[in-house]
């Protein structure tokens, strides 16, 4: 088939969830013989003829990111029912490109990655009807707004935070259920996610396709780099609400219940962008925040523990799966590993309470012995069932499921 993905970055490199799920479906589809075209926004900050993206699109097209004013933003609030997110990636320039594309080009199928992106889906849709859209949902988006408002509602300081979320929970419920309405197919990272988003479809019909990885690109070792015997990590985009939620919880309230009993403990928290309220955290010696790094490999196989206090998020968590494949031992809430297979989940310590996750660090921390075990345990796990190899049949199936339908 000839298959037209729209995303809102550059896959590559895959850093981030939406890029490392994006980019293992352009690898799949690729190699299954497909023929691929790729339109996405990109700041240049890579030559995309440097990367493998030139050996598995046919076209490859990028634009500027959009810039949006803080009072675009609020006017979006004030005067429209519309989400945050519908008007976070709107371009005319975008809309032209599409539109000299699909003028000269006629697509099987056009996949959206991400709810930011499927704002262009009606438009596509009318401009090539006969194509097959699917949009596939790396989160249901309004679920995560809810349980952002429903964490900020416990913080008196976050009661403005929390109510703007409920708000905005409310207005992409609804943008959800219109982008759901529209496609011919959507597609869920998790069973959970999946039921929360079949009740917008008429037939009830969401498949279902996990996040994934290339195992073997984590197992392979890394040059090292010394973080010391009882090293913590925590990866991910640190900008990012449920990332920066979890760095200060684990940080301000688990940390020093595990220093008590490890006073060599030291937490590293690794990802691009780290929010301005992460860099108090730096000033303490047993806290490093390293910001944007060229591979997170090198920290997840010299970690003696990885941590994902998240209380607050929705899909498969790509960071897990990414500690998984290093053969970290992992302390995860049930939060963070919801959406995991029992397999998957059997492969990590789950704690939901701080005293509860601090005594489970701990007690790996104690028994080198057993974080071996685990890592080794959760590695198998992984490749098991979110290996790319293990998944790209079954987004086949889907494809030609919705092709045929």
């Amino acid at each position: 088939m000839r298959i037209l993905l729209l995303t809102s970055a550059l896959p590559y490199p895959p850093h981030g969830g939406g890029a490392l799920r994006t980019f293992g479906i352009l690898r799949g589809l690729s190699e299954a013989g497909h023929e691929l075209s790729l339109v996405c926004f990109h700041d240049d900050s890579v030559a995309v003829s440097s990367t493998p993206l030139v050996e598995y699109c046919a076209h490859i097209e990028t634009l500027p990111p959009p810039e949006r004013s803080m009072s675009d933003r609020l006017k979006m609030l004030a005067f429209s029912n519309q989400p945050d997110l519908a008007g976070r990636l709107e371009s005319s320039a975008m809309r032209d490109a599409l539109r000299r594309l699909l003028n000269s080009t006629t697509f099987d199928m056009i996949q959206f990655q991400g709810l930011e992106m499927a704002i262009y889906l009606p438009f596509v849709k009318q401009a090539q009807p006969a194509a097959k859209l699917i949009y596939d949902a790396f989160n249901a988006e309004y679920v995560l707004q809810k349980r952002i408002a429903e964490v900020d509602r416990g913080n008196p300081r976050r009661l403005h935070a929390a109510v703007y979320s409920t708000i905005q929970a409310g207005r992409i419920a609804r943008f959800e259920r219109q982008i759901c309405a529209l496609a011919d197919g959507v597609i869920a990272v998790s069973p959970e996610d999946a039921e929360s988003l079949r009740p917008f479809r008429h037939d009830g019909k969401v498949h279902l396709l996990p996040n994934g990885i290339f195992v073997d690109d984590y197992a392979q070792p890394r040059q090292g780099i010394d973080l010391g015997d009882q090293a913590l990590v925590f990866t991910g985009k640190m900008d990012y609400r449920p990332n920066v939620d979890a760095a200060l919880w684990f940080t301000e309230s688990i940390l020093p219940q595990i220093r008590r009993r490890c006073p060599n403990t030291k937490l590293y928290i690794v990802g691009q962008k780290p929010h301005s309220s992460l860099h108090a955290l730096g000033e303490h010696e047993y806290v490093e925040i390293t910001g944007w790094v060229a591979e997170v490999q090198p920290f997840l196989q010299r970690a003696a523990v990885y941590v994902a206090p998240l209380r607050m998020g929705a899909g498969t968590r790509l960071k897990l799966l990414e500690a998984m494949a290093s053969g970290c031992a992992i302390v995860a809430t049930p939060v963070a590993a919801s959406g995991l297979v029992p397999e998957a989940q059997a492969a990590m310590k789950l704690a939901d309470s701080e005293t509860e996750f601090a005594d489970a660090v701990i007690r790996l921390l104690e028994a080198p012995q057993q974080q071996n075990e685990l890592g080794a345990a959760a590695q198998t796990a992984v490749r098991r069932f979110y290996d790319w190899s293990a998944l790209i049949p079954c987004l086949l199936e889907i494809h030609q499921e919705i092709a045929s339908g």
